[in-house]
């Protein structure tokens, strides 16, 4: 995969978007170079009749799906707008559609990690964990092709740490 340059890195979370989205964000962070500035600046683009999308390219279990629930909700109630959450890939091929083809009404947080075990797919070179950060990174390229609100937060090897610090910093964002 090739190397990437994230927009923000605080306490080990990196922060990628698009160079428009990027400026966007920048200047609306007003040199809060935190996570939660960051945050704050994405989710002060939500407006009424939007949608806030969280778009989880994490291992699906109770446990994180719980956390993200939670980061959904807080969004939903502070913000008063309709939101969603999906596990990628999985969304890909249904929901994940309309994302791209839909009128630009989404605001969207999409969430990946590093794998904890590095699993070879049998007879190639690269693991599943490379399978999927490609296919992550190629949804978010296409969000931001079709001039979606997108940021990336890449949560790093410890996902439990990465979750709990992410919600602390959406509860401080909104």
């Amino acid at each position: 995969m090739p190397a990437e340059t994230p927009v923000v890195e605080d306490s080990g979370i990196k922060l990628f978007t698009d160079e428009i989205n990027a400026a966007e964000l920048a200047k609306a962070a007003a040199g809060d170079n935190s996570l939660a500035g960051y945050l704050k600046a994405h989710l002060a683009r939500i407006k009424q009749g939007d949608y806030f999308a969280v778009l989880g390219y994490i291992q699906m279990n109770a446990e994180h799906e719980q956390v993200l629930q939670a980061i959904r909700h807080t969004v939903r109630d502070k913000k008063g707008v309709a939101t969603v959450l999906g596990f990628g890939p999985r969304f890909l091929h249904s929901t994940g559609q309309a994302y791209k083809g839909g009128p630009n009404s989404g605001v969207f947080l999409q969430i990946t990690c590093d794998d904890s075990v590095a699993l070879p797919v049998p007879g190639q070179k690269f693991t599943f964990g490379v399978v999927k950060a490609a296919q992550a990174r190629g949804d978010f390229q296409v969000l931001a092709e079709r001039g979606r609100r997108a940021l990336r937060v890449h949560l790093g090897s410890n996902l439990k740490a990465g979750l709990a610090a992410l919600a602390s910093a959406i509860q401080k964002a909104v």
